[in-house]
């Protein structure tokens, strides 16, 4: 997982030399010049910054030692044993915020929240929206609390399980990204992932559908009539999502491509009723 460091140039933490940009850079760091810079401007005292120092050249993701990522114009909260909003997310919250932007007063929900960067960026951008997250993780929903305006609604457990059920029928959003990574990939996740991330936030069974799935499969008693459904997955898994026929039977479905040529964010809208 490759830090998303802030836009604007980062002046060089120092000359070549720099024992703390040749640890990280020796750590596998792509970015020391900047990742020390931004250790050094976050520590308090010489201590802090060897602590700090310590824990990013023994792996752990930079967001969680600064307690923040910059997800497009938002800064979000974020620390240690937590899943870190990735910047191809920004598809998805795009999306969600076009769709949300086309009601008055939008019901929006981001299931498989984690720190809520989907239901931040709609918050931020779509007034009157009615915002509601949902996730099993506490420790994740402490940071979403913070992320987003007091208005907004989150909801402790996984899927819909927590949702209000006076919400049935009347969401116009939703959007998630949830655990769709095959079990037997697991292993092949970069280590900051795959050893400072929840398992639980990461892998979706043996093709990494399980939460997409149930995910679809719920979503059609809680949209409204003309809700939108958004889900984060990989090309393959779409290909594989969009023939099933329960699915087709029930959306129309396709696919916005993401530019890392590897995830989509998939599209799932209500069909309309035929009557004979």
């Amino acid at each position: 997982m490759t830090p998303h460091l802030p836009d604007g140039h980062v002046q060089p933490a120092g000359l070549v030399d720099d024992p703390l940009v040749i640890a990280l850079r020796r750590a596998g760091c792509v970015f020391a010049d900047d990742e020390a810079e931004l250790l050094r401007r976050h520590a308090s005292d010489a201590d802090e910054l060897d602590d700090l120092s310590s824990r990013r050249i023994a792996g752990e993701p930079l967001e969680h030692l600064l307690g923040h990522v910059q997800f497009g114009d938002l800064r979000l909260s974020v620390g240690p044993g937590v899943f870190v909003p990735r910047q191809r997310t920004l598809l998805l919250a795009g999306e969600a915020v076009k769709a949300a932007s086309r009601h008055p007063e939008p019901v929006v929900l981001e299931a498989f929240c984690g720190v809520a960067p989907i239901a931040s960026a709609v918050a931020a951008v779509v007034g009157g929206a009615r915002i509601h997250a949902a996730d099993i993780a506490a420790d994740a929903l402490v940071h979403a609390r913070r992320n987003l305006p007091d208005h907004a609604q989150i909801h402790h457990g996984i899927g819909f399980d927590a949702v209000p059920a006076s919400l049935r029928g009347r969401v116009d959003v939703i959007a998630a990204v949830p655990p769709y990574v095959p079990e037997h990939a697991f292993d092949l996740l970069a280590p900051e992932a795959r050893d400072h991330e929840p398992r639980r936030a990461l892998t979706g069974g043996v093709d990494g559908l399980d939460h997409v799935d149930a995910l679809i499969v719920d979503a059609q008693t809680w949209l409204s009539g003309t809700g939108i459904l958004f889900i984060e997955m990989n090309v393959v898994q779409f290909d594989a999502v969009a023939v099933r026929d329960g699915y087709l039977r029930s959306f129309d479905i396709d696919a916005v491509p993401g530019d890392d040529g590897q995830t989509v964010v998939a599209r799932f809208r209500r069909r309309a009723e035929i009557h004979p």
